[in-house]
């Protein structure tokens, strides 16, 4: 009976997102949209520290009661620590790279209110902290940035959104053609007020780079996902080593990527280390070798197989 399409998780066809409403990715025809579960990944915002020093509580270095050890002072947010070193290609095409390169100053971070004397309208902007996803934000004048919050996109303070962690602009991450500046604004205002099942974006990145690219891959159900898997994260281990990831959409892909610098560039490198190596089969096992699943990830179900290959370069 023609073709097969998934369960959606949308009210009714019409609901599902497979073109923009601003008309700019006029490139090709409508793609059938397959919208996936909702991922609150921004939802869970880890407490803040408390502060450090005599007017802050906990300035004496102990635990709280004052007993045991006292402990280590916090340490600067690095971003060569905590961060993984990636790019993503579509086919042949590097469409995002995030490089710890010498020389390179795009990657620093500043606090909240320093980074408001570096943004311009229609820049992106990212917080980023250890052990958290990194928040993705619009900035759009006045002191201000709309970002999708909570399965709500809101107008807010760039020093509120920050939730007190450090910030950049990432400008050049993506490597597709932006918007004008005022296209980007626009864009990001016309949808404050979204929520939940209004939304089209499964994270705060996905988003903001629709806002600023205009480009429906970034949206739930932007592209079909059947066929071979054309997008590919590749992961630097070391100078010469690389793992690659492949995916067929790049909604799949920013999912694993964001994982990837919420978990930690220590954790990563250990779970690749763990996957790359293959457990001794049991006896009489016809395979050769069988890969075992990355410490505290359940083994994956057969979609998130097909949409996810591992490649070791």
């Amino acid at each position: 009976m023609g073709n097969q399409v998934e369960k959606l998780t949308h009210l009714s066809y019409k609901e599902v997102p497979t073109a923009d409403p601003t008309g700019v990715d006029r490139d090709d025809g409508p793609r059938i949209g397959v919208s996936y579960i909702f991922s609150n990944d921004d939802e869970d915002v880890e407490p803040q520290p408390p502060p450090q020093g005599p007017d802050g509580g906990g300035g004496d270095g102990l635990p709280d009661g004052g007993d045991g050890p006292p402990l280590p002072p916090p340490q600067p947010y690095d971003p060569r620590l905590h961060e993984v070193e990636c790019s993503v290609f579509y086919r042949d095409e590097c469409i995002y790279q995030k490089s710890f390169a010498p020389g390179s100053a795009a990657l620093s971070t500043y606090t909240p209110e320093n980074l408001l004397n570096k943004c311009r309208p229609g820049d992106l902007v990212e917080f980023v902290s250890q052990a958290q996803y990194p928040h993705w934000a619009v900035y759009v004048g006045n002191f201000q940035v709309v970002h999708l919050h909570r399965l709500e996109v809101s107008n807010s303070f760039l020093t509120d959104a920050s939730q007190g962690r450090r910030g950049r602009v990432v400008n050049d991450l993506y490597r597709y053609k932006p918007l004008s500046p005022g296209a980007v604004v626009r864009n990001a205002l016309a949808h404050v007020g979204a929520k939940e099942r209004e939304l089209s974006w499964r994270n705060s990145e996905s988003f903001a780079a629709w806002c600023r690219y205009g480009k429906r891959e970034f949206k739930i159900g932007g592209e079909l996902r059947i066929g071979k898997q054309p997008y590919r994260l590749q992961i630097q281990l070391s100078a010469q080593r690389s793992h690659t990831l492949e995916f067929q959409s790049l909604e799949d892909l920013i999912m694993e990527k964001r994982r990837n610098d919420q978990i930690g560039r220590a954790a990563v490198l250990q779970e690749l280390a763990t996957h790359l190596h293959p457990a001794e089969p049991d006896e009489g096992d016809s395979d050769s070798a069988r890969t075992t699943p990355p410490p505290g990830r359940a083994p994956a179900p057969a979609r998130e197989d097909e949409a996810r290959q591992a490649v070791v370069h």
